[in-house]
């Protein structure tokens, strides 16, 4: 398996540099993250990651993070809240949906999107000490007593694509809490746009054996009281760390 991998790597590499750009600076969990994505074809992996440098290079500012004056309007609503370390090492990332409010202005929102990630990202690193370029986080999605004011297709969407475009191997599981029968049909219309990897991390709890596996899997100690856990909920905007790397 090791030399498949090494060999798949080299063969990226060399992708990247036929489509007039380079690896140069990332290491093996970094480049390793697009080929999993890509089922490990060299090719397809290659223009996954050119694709995510050029991305990059449009979204996200010199200074290598968008500062929480960019998308206050967003983190005022106090709908994502920053939790852990899980028992797997990994940050958890609430969101009470009852919370969010379609925006107005889409390009303001996308900001929003890749604030939370960046940060989340940033968060893993600093619980691990380091960056590896493999660091993975973990999704609790509540959506109790949403009404259809909070209602959001468009913006859920474009969430879960910037994570499977730019952002391939970060989602580690996603939990989503009390989903009520009228955004069933919501849900399974999101569905379309995720692809099968998504799909698989993503844990709809609706029973006492689903809820003893959130409580298992993320531990007592992460886990905000309102979802069975012991610990308090923190706003995104109030937790300080270093920003993150890609």
């Amino acid at each position: 398996m090791e030399e498949s991998q090494e060999l798949a790597l080299t063969q990226l590499r060399k992708s990247v540099e036929k489509l007039f750009s380079s690896t140069e600076g990332y290491e093996k969990p970094t480049l390793m993250r697009f080929l999993i994505a890509r089922s490990m074809n060299p090719d397809k992996a290659a223009k996954m990651f050119v694709d995510w440098q050029k991305w990059r290079a449009s979204m996200i500012p010199p200074s290598g993070f968008i500062p929480d004056s960019e998308v206050k309007d967003e983190l005022e609503f106090r709908k994502i809240f920053l939790q852990g370390p899980t028992k797997s090492g990994q940050p958890l990332v609430v969101c009470k949906v009852s919370n969010h409010f379609p925006a107005k202005d889409q390009l303001l929102f996308k900001k929003f999107v890749v604030h939370l990630l960046e940060k989340s990202i940033s968060s893993a690193i600093a619980i691990q000490g380091k960056e590896v370029g493999d660091e993975k986080v973990v999704g609790l999605i509540d959506l109790q007593n949403i009404t259809y004011k909070n209602l959001d297709a468009r913006g859920t969407i474009t969430g879960f694509q910037f994570l499977q475009a730019y952002y391939p191997e970060r989602l580690s599981k996603c939990y989503i809490l009390h989903m009520p029968g009228f955004f069933v049909t919501v849900w399974r219309f999101i569905c379309r746009f995720l692809d099968k990897a998504t799909k698989e991390k993503i844990v709809i709890v609706t029973n006492g054996e689903e809820q003893r596996q959130l409580e298992e899997e993320v531990g007592l100690d992460a886990l905000p009281e309102e979802y069975g856990g012991r610990a308090k909920l923190t706003a995104f905007q109030d937790v300080n760390l270093p920003q993150a790397a890609p």
